[in-house]
């Protein structure tokens, strides 16, 4: 399988982690206790987890638009038509539709109304998780060119983070709430097509199901849905809840595991570079670190903040865009996620 284009756009609004702080000043209207505190300790979480700017929509600008920029580029890039387009993959959180999946209203958006289409929810994980399955479509000769696209705008007013979460009501909340004020958005598109044999992608997963509780937005009757966990919902319906602490702290060993697996097969001296989720600069830091692959690692959070599952394709558009690596180089992706997940792979660009 090989990446022909991958494209990231950007909404042009930068929001600071002073940005963040007031936003939370603002809208935590009926806080519980000495807010001063609070925000200082969110502040000393943003920046110990080198979080420095990320960037929201500004007037004008939407998801489909941004969607439409990335997907655009990468056809020019990639030098092919919109009719070279097997199947249309939409992936990731944010969405407009329940029904019908969100590749569809991409695919009008596009101009490609021929195109087959469907989409792969399942968190961070949600890109990776397509990559896995194009690549299983292509070995069954099913497809030969696939477009998959994401627009992660969840910091839209009303949405299920922006205000409502901003609006804390006591100190304990930021356990559960902290994940919020370090979100970006962006949208991706990214281009693959069947390769030789010689080009597989090799895929180490593992799950840990017993963890779905810590990091969730749930819809209404969840409960009905779900064993029933204090957890889930503690921000309300619709609302984005997680806790992050836990999830570094129970993903920890499988985000180690399942990179180890991957080395056990991969000559590190000809790996160019690796791409994670980008949920925090310093998490991801200490993991590459402990396994001597910091070097290694292209870090985003710090410019665009967590792009949830645009991490992986904006962080590799980034970086063929500065020269850090180019087309052919060996290369890693590393993604823990909600659920949870966690997925070390191995390709060529």
């Amino acid at each position: 399988m090989k990446i022909e284009a991958v494209k990231l756009a950007l909404p042009s609004k930068v929001v600071t982690n002073e940005d963040v702080l007031d936003y939370i000043r603002q809208y935590s209207e009926d806080f519980r206790g000495d807010i001063s505190s609070t925000l200082k300790e969110v502040n000393y979480y943003l920046k110990y987890s080198g979080s420095n700017t990320r960037h929201w929509l500004a007037e004008g600008e939407t998801p489909i638009k941004l969607l439409c920029q990335a997907t655009e580029q990468a056809l020019e890039e990639a030098n092919l038509s919109k009719n070279d387009i097997d199947v249309l993959i939409y992936v990731g959180i944010g969405r407009g539709f329940l029904e019908p999946g969100g590749a569809y209203h991409a695919a009008k958006a596009l101009g490609m109304h021929d195109v087959q289409c469907y989409d792969v929810i399942d968190a961070c994980m949600s890109w990776t998780r397509a990559m896995q399955q194009i690549q299983a479509l292509f070995d069954g000769k099913v497809f030969k060119r696939a477009l998959v696209v994401n627009a992660e705008f969840n910091m839209i007013k009303g949405g299920p983070v922006f205000p409502a979460v901003f609006n804390l009501e006591s100190q304990e909340a930021v356990e559960w709430t902290f994940p919020a004020f370090t979100l970006g958005e962006g949208a991706s598109a990214t281009i693959v097509s069947a390769d030789e044999p010689e080009n597989r992608w090799t895929f180490n997963f593992e799950s840990r199901a017993d963890l779905s509780d810590l990091c969730n937005i749930p819809i209404e009757h969840y409960q009905d849905y779900c064993v029933a966990s204090e957890k889930v919902g503690k921000n309300g319906v619709g609302r984005f809840t997680s806790y992050g602490g836990d999830l570094v702290k129970f993903g920890r060993e499988h985000i180690l595991s399942v990179m180890n697996k991957t080395l056990e097969h991969v000559e590190v001296d000809n790996i160019k570079g690796i791409f994670t989720h980008a949920s925090s600069k310093r998490d991801w830091s200490n993991f590459a670190d402990e396994l001597n692959l910091g070097h290694l690692v292209h870090h985003t959070y710090h410019q665009t903040g967590n792009l949830v599952s645009a991490s992986v394709p904006g962080a590799i558009s980034l970086a063929l865009e500065s020269g850090k690596v180019k087309q052919g180089d060996e290369v890693l992706g590393w993604v823990g996620s909600a659920g949870m997940s966690f997925c070390a792979y191995h390709f060529k660009l």
